[in-house]
Parts: structure tokens; sequence; C-alpha cells
């Protein structure tokens, strides 16, 4: 298990427990950076069978947190102190929440981000999205994911950023492409489609494109976005360096974005700007249940070929459930 010292310096830790997928884990860590204590991050990868196992065997294997030692590599550091606050992210990290809830007598505060698969009373909160229609007397249900997008870090990003964007035309368009997931497919006539609307924009309006992609894009569809957008005044991240992406939030005038991803159109709202969503093939009930949310609070809107302006409220969920935290800690 990799493990990270966020920060230091107080008696009083907050332990977030991974699988090490950036998504998952960014909820996570958000979650914690908006609550304010000093965070540890752990990366779990537990020994078979334990990574196969589902999610509903947990609680009676884990009872009295018998299990947790055999859970994790001789390698891994699972031990005490236990921190004061757990935020578990993804399903690998629901037993040694629920060790570790044992362990230390129920004293650790165990919060976990969006559906466990398991009873929710496990876990002394849930935070799950509101387009899953879960509840509970510990459920608090928010529109779209715990993130890391705040006002302080879009500004020191933006700043960070702005040279690397100087040279495109205003207004600027950022973009955030995602990719194949269980509920959606990016094909590479699709990604053509999305290439030939953005070289329009372009042509039409006059506006600078800011493109990022995310691990799930594909090398085949990011050559073609790379390739066809080279006679636009666009910027496309090739990943190398300094990740600018919230940098790119900061700056951005309009922000498109792929369907797929709740967690990137939750960031996107996080700025205030107009958020266009490209539709993707696919979709389930639950992203359209969350397309719509996004579009009732004001945040979102289908991009039908031209930019639109308007303005809402920025979201943040994070900060609202971190107050609920801290009240329950006595912060």
């Amino acid at each position: 298990m990799d493990q990270d010292i966020i920060n230091q310096g107080d008696p009083k830790q907050c332990w977030v427990i991974s699988d090490g997928r950036a998504g998952t884990e960014n909820q996570a860590l958000g979650l914690a950076e908006a609550v304010g204590l000093p965070i540890t991050l752990k990366r779990v990868n537990p020994r078979t069978p334990w990574r196969w196992l589902p999610a509903a065997l947990c609680p009676a294997l884990t009872q009295r947190g018998r299990a947790l030692p055999r859970l994790s590599r001789p390698e891994d550091e699972v031990s005490p102190p236990w921190p004061e606050l757990l935020i578990g992210a993804g399903r690998l990290a629901i037993p040694y929440s629920l060790a570790i809830k044992a362990l230390s007598q129920g004293k650790t505060f165990t919060v976990q981000t969006q559906d466990p698969r398991i009873h929710c009373s496990h876990f002394d909160m849930v935070v799950p999205p509101a387009h899953d229609l879960l509840a509970g007397p510990n459920v608090v249900p928010i529109l779209g994911s715990p993130n890391r997008t705040t006002v302080v870090k879009l500004k020191v990003e933006s700043q960070r950023v702005a040279p690397l964007l100087a040279h495109l035309p205003r207004p600027l368009v950022t973009v955030l492409i995602g990719g194949r997931s269980k509920h959606y497919r990016l094909p590479v006539e699709r990604m053509e489609e999305i290439i030939e609307d953005l070289n329009s924009l372009a042509r039409t309006t006059g506006v600078g494109l800011a493109v990022t992609t995310s691990r799930r894009t594909g090398e085949r569809n990011l050559k073609a976005l790379t390739s066809g957008l080279k006679k636009a005044s666009a910027f496309v991240w090739d990943g190398q360096g300094h990740n600018p992406y919230y940098g790119m939030l900061g700056l951005a005038d309009h922000i498109m974005v792929t369907a797929d991803s709740t967690n990137m159109v939750t960031e996107a709202a996080g700025t205030g700007k107009p958020v266009h969503i490209i539709n993707l093939p696919g979709g389930s009930s639950k992203f359209r249940r969350f397309h719509k949310d996004m579009e009732e609070y004001g945040a979102a809107r289908p991009f039908c070929g031209v930019l639109e302006n308007w303005a809402y409220k920025p979201l943040d969920e994070t900060a609202r459930v971190a107050r609920l935290v801290r009240k329950r800690l006595r912060l």
C-alpha cells in the first residue's frame, strides 16, 4: 500500500483509504481537504482473495477487525494510532474502513464516498451522488461528486497555467474529453465528429481551444484529436509536465465536457462557467438523472453546436458535506 503524508503537525488525523483510481481518489481527497484535518493518503492493494470479494461479504469477514492482518501484504502499514476521521473511496477500501472502525472501538469516524453496495449503517456517513437514489439516516446525497475544485485552487492554478495558454484567442473554451466507461463509448468516428465541431467553433467564432483528455480517451482518439486540431487555435495537453487541468478550468470562458464523467462535469460546475455537455454513445438512467439535475441546477446544458452564455452560483457540495463532518467531529 502506497502511503503519502499530505500534511502533518496536528494530533488529529484524517486517513484517505483509496484503491488508487484517480477519479475515485480525488473525490475522497477533495472532501478530506475541505474538512481541514492533516491528511494521510493510503492506497490499498489487498492480496487475494480480498480484492476479488464482493462488498456484501466484507462486514462478516472484518468482524471485530480480525481480518486486518490478513488483508494487506506484509509491507503495508495499517496500524494504530487510528485516525479520528477515515474517508474511504472505492470498493477495495471498504474492508479497511470496517476493520479500522472495529479496532478503534468506534472512535474512528468513517465516511464512504459513492454507494458502498452494503448497508449504509456500517459507516458513520455515506456520501453518494443524488442520482444513485440512496437514502438513510446517515446518508448525505450530493449533486455530482466530492471534488478538489475550490476558488483558491482555481486562482492559483490559473496564474500558473496562464503563460501556457497566452497565445490562444479569447473567449477561451476548455474542452474535457473522457472516454470509454461502463456506460459510454467513444469510438473514433464520434471523436472525429467532436473534432469537426471544435474546428467549426474555432472558424466561426474565433475562440481559442484548451483541450485535455483522460486515461480512458485512448491512444487512437488522442492522436486523432491532436492531428485534427492542428490548424485551429488550440492547445492539446500531451500529458507531460504539470497537469494544467485546474488552470484550464479557471481560465475558461466556456467549458465543454463529454457526458461520461460525473467528476469532470461536477468539477466544471464548480467554476460558475457555462458547462456544455457533449453527448456520447451509450448512457444509463443514472446518468440521465445526473445530467437533468445539473441542468435544473443551472450549471449545464447539452452542446448543440453553438456556445451559449448563462450564469449560476458555482457548485460546492464538497464544502457543505465537510461542514457536516466537522460538526459531527466537534471541530
